[in-house]
């Protein structure tokens, strides 16, 4: 696919590209970034250079990821990134970090529903999940504030710096912001659990 551009009330959204190096490079110095996220640690310039020119474009020529820098409508510096990656059987995985000084102003909820928007409506995603090591309660807040409903925890379900980790998994659904899914969904019903027949002999 080749790259594209969304747009939020406050929030412009595109492909990351060599003039977001240097910001990429200074907002990953964060240590809530790294011990959070799997980006490399400690993070050089070397790991934001390729990023930006290299792992970034290609994975949008193979389809295999969708990364976008997210910076104000109006211009300015680089607020965050999120990104849309691992589709298998309709579902997409959401995954976002947000520069330290910009976080607390709404500006990652307001991400995480675009990319929703766009995967529902133009990548024919039936199901966007979540994911985050358990204790990880900002980025669990992000997407309770975009409606996602938080599912449990996957034991040992993030492998992050070499170390399996649990963590929690949440989903959101094309109807959970009002939009028509490709697919009927017919829900599993609360019934009460069948009663074993009793062992004989």
């Amino acid at each position: 696919m080749e790259p594209v551009t969304l747009t939020t009330e406050r929030l412009f959204l595109r492909a990351f590209g060599p003039e977001d190096t240097d910001e990429t490079y200074a907002a990953c110095q964060d240590p809530d970034i790294q011990r959070w996220t799997t980006i490399p640690s400690p993070y050089t310039r070397v790991d934001a250079d390729t990023f930006v020119n290299r792992v970034v474009p290609d994975d949008w020529r193979a389809d295999a990821e969708y990364t976008f820098a997210v910076r104000p409508r109006e211009g300015g510096p680089l607020l965050a990134a999120a990104s849309l990656h691992h589709p298998r059987s309709g579902t997409w995985e959401v995954g976002y970090w947000t520069a330290k000084e910009h976080r607390g102003r709404g500006y990652m909820t307001e991400t995480v529903l675009a990319l929703a928007r766009w995967a529902f409506t133009e990548l024919r995603c039936t199901r966007l999940e979540w994911r985050a090591e358990v204790g990880n309660t900002g980025s669990r807040a992000v997407v309770e504030r975009a409606g996602f409903t938080v599912e449990g925890v996957h034991r040992a379900g993030l492998l992050n710096k070499g170390t399996l980790r649990d963590c929690w998994v949440g989903s959101l659904l094309p109807s959970d912001i009002g939009v028509r899914s490709p697919h009927p969904y017919l829900p599993a019903r609360d019934l009460p659990e069948r009663a074993l027949p009793e062992r004989t002999g």
